[in-house]
Parts: C-alpha cells; structure tokens; sequence
C-alpha cells in the first residue's frame, strides 16, 4: 500500500540511514551476535552520519528537526537490512526527549555534543527486580547531603546498560511520597560507586546490550538533577507516549522484513511438486499477513502524524503499542510457520525475528498493561 506521509527531505534520510546500515552494521549482525554486543565504532558512524539526536539544537552538533517521522525511517531502514543490535532507538526515541525538554543550558553544553556525536551512549534506568510496570514502587533512594545526592539501589533490564556513558535514573528523593516523591537524576560513567552487573542472558536480541546497574552511595552532583524535584513520575509519564510509539515503530518494520523473507521462501520451497506459497492454505496466511500489515501501517502513520501535532494521548499510544506488538508477533509466528523445520534453525534470519520480536509485549509497559490503561480512560 502506498504511504504519503514523506516528502524529499525524509527521502534523502532514508538513503542516508540505508547507507548506514548496510555499510556499518548488515556485515557484522553475525559477528555481534555471537560477541552480544555492538563495537562504539558503530555509534561514531551513526553520530558522523546525523542519525542521532537530529532533533536536539544545531548550536549542540543537532538539527532542530522535531519530526518523529526520522524516528520511524530508522528504525524501518534498520530492520530492512537486516542490522541488529545497535541501540539507537533509546538514543532518539527515549531520551532525546528528556535531554532536550528538561535539562538546563548548562546540562545542555556538558552532555549534548558527544551524545549528538555517538561517544556517549544513554540508557534509561527505570526497571528494578521488584518495580517494572509499577513505577511508582522503585526503591532506588537519593538522599540529599547537601552539594550532591548520595544514591542506593539497583537497576535491571536497562537497555544500552553496559556501553552507556550517561544514565537517566529514575530514583525516590522523598520515599515516603510515593509517585510525588520520585526524580530524575543522570548518572555518569565513572561515578564512584556505580557498577554494571552482568549483561543479562536473553531469549532473544542477542548483540542489544542489556545489564544490571548496580549504585553504592554513589556521590551525583545537584546539578545533575534532570527536571523538577519531585516530578519525575509525570516526566516519565509524559514522555511515554513517545516511547511506546518508537516501539511500534521498531515492530512493524520487523514484522515487514520476516513477510518479505517468507514471501520469497514461499516461492522457492517446493513440496509435493509445487512452491508451498502455492498451496491454497499458505496462499491465505500471507494475504491475511499483507492485509495486517497494511492495515497496522496505517494506524502507525497516523499516530506519528499526531505526535507531531501534539495530539497523540497516552491512550492512543497505548492502544498503539499493544495492537501493533500483538500483530507483528502473530506475523512473525505465522512466519517461521511457514519456514517449516527450517524457521527453527537459526542460520535463517527469521529464527532471529521470531526470538528478538516476544519482548515487544513486555518492555514499555506489557499488553496487559496497555489494554488496562486504556479501560481505565474509558470510565471502568
């Protein structure tokens, strides 16, 4: 189906990120699989390239380009490539929010320049082994000593955890307060007592870096302090829109690269003397697949659209999230289906889709959660 929502200049992006991965990271998807782990040359290539934080102010190596539509070229150039690993999303889609809605001129000149330039990669520490999607209930203290906050606690599933040099972190500067109690502090590579726990051994997204963050009476000056006191949990909540929208936007694309492998599986299998595309069953699947597809397209691009207006509502991007997810692993199941004994056999690329896509249904907040969220903003 034909999308009209890009005009020159995302066309002119598009070949640029398409350069990239083909040139930078499509040749060594095997290699970091194996290592689990992406090499920081890649992240200087995407930074001389322009594809990080164009969104962030051209006085900082930026852009000043708010178009969330960048955002979803990458990520759709990333997985038609077939590249892996590389964490760029929580680069642009997560923390390029914060850093450009919330920090201080001053925060602004120390952090920006190597971020924008890929030297120093982010993370966003939310996620503790007893508060995932319950964020009002992290343990994670601050506790103010004058100069300086003194943090306690630990952290887990953080995405980008071991090669990050700056750490958003949510943590609870006033406990007793609950969600009101509750900021953003960015903690840095080198911090006396900060460590990083073992990289997490996933089912799938073998080469993405996920660890464990560990914080010992870690020293993190005042003016580190991202945002309001006290306000953290309505940063976060007002940036999530954003977040569960980049994760459609990783989702689909997925799901768009496994239907075009089988499509061409399809045509080259044969069994019983004919291509298995052929049989009139497998003939249904991917129309009904194409169809989907197509379909969760359209819904993505408008909320994109909206973003960029302003309008996109939690309640939008949380239906977004979990209808999109839902669909792009019901196509990549379908998929490996399809593939017949050869889908589990993990030479083939759609054994890799087919592992790296189930966590699309956990991370920025589950289905579960997704559908409860909208329930609750329709009045039950």
């Amino acid at each position: 189906m034909r999308r009209n929502i890009f005009d020159d200049v995302h066309n002119e992006f598009r070949a640029t990120a398409r350069a990239f991965f083909e040139r930078e990271c499509a040749p060594y998807s095997e290699k970091w699989e194996r290592e689990g782990k992406v090499s920081r040359e890649a992240w200087r290539a995407a930074g001389e390239h322009g594809l990080i934080g164009w969104a962030l102010p051209e006085r900082f190596g930026g852009m000043g380009l708010t178009d969330y539509r960048f955002n979803q070229i990458l990520s759709e150039e990333m997985m038609a490539t077939g590249s892996v690993g590389i964490g760029l999303g929580v680069q642009n889609d997560i923390l390029v929010p914060y850093l450009d809605d919330l920090t201080t001129e001053e925060q602004k000149e120390r952090w920006l320049p190597k971020f924008i330039s890929g030297e120093y990669i982010g993370s966003i520490a939310m996620s503790e082994p007893a508060a995932g999607s319950d964020l009002a209930g992290i343990k994670t203290t601050a506790t103010d000593a004058g100069d300086h906050w003194v943090v306690n606690g630990q952290k887990t599933f953080i995405s980008n955890g071991l090669l990050s040099k700056l750490v958003l972190t949510a943590v609870k500067t006033k406990p007793s307060a609950g969600r009101k109690g509750i900021s953003l502090l960015m903690i840095e590579d080198g911090m006396e007592g900060f460590t990083r726990g073992r990289k997490l051994d996933k089912i799938g997204q073998w080469s993405a870096d996920t660890a464990e963050l560990f914080f010992d009476n870690v020293r993190v000056p005042k003016e580190n302090l991202v945002g309001e006191l006290n306000r953290g949990f309505y940063h976060l909540l007002s940036h999530l829109p954003s977040e569960r929208l980049g994760i459609a936007c990783y989702g689909l694309p997925m799901a768009r690269r496994a239907l075009q492998l089988t499509k061409t599986y399809a045509l080259e299998r044969t069994a019983f003397g004919q291509p298995v595309g052929k049989f009139q069953v497998n003939r249904h699947f991917l129309a009904e697949m194409q169809t989907k597809l197509d379909a969760a397209q359209t819904y993505l691009d408008q909320c994109v659209l909206a973003l960029n207006e302003g309008e996109l509502t939690a309640e939008d991007a949380a239906g977004l999230k979990w209808w999109t997810t839902e669909v792009q692993w019901e196509i990549i199941d379908r998929c490996l289906q399809l593939h017949g004994g050869y889908g589990y056999i993990n030479e083939y690329e759609v054994a890799r889709l087919w592992r790296d896509s189930r966590v699309q249904r956990l991370y920025g907040g589950t289905t579960e959660i997704m559908k409860d969220l909208m329930g609750r903003s329709m009045g039950y």
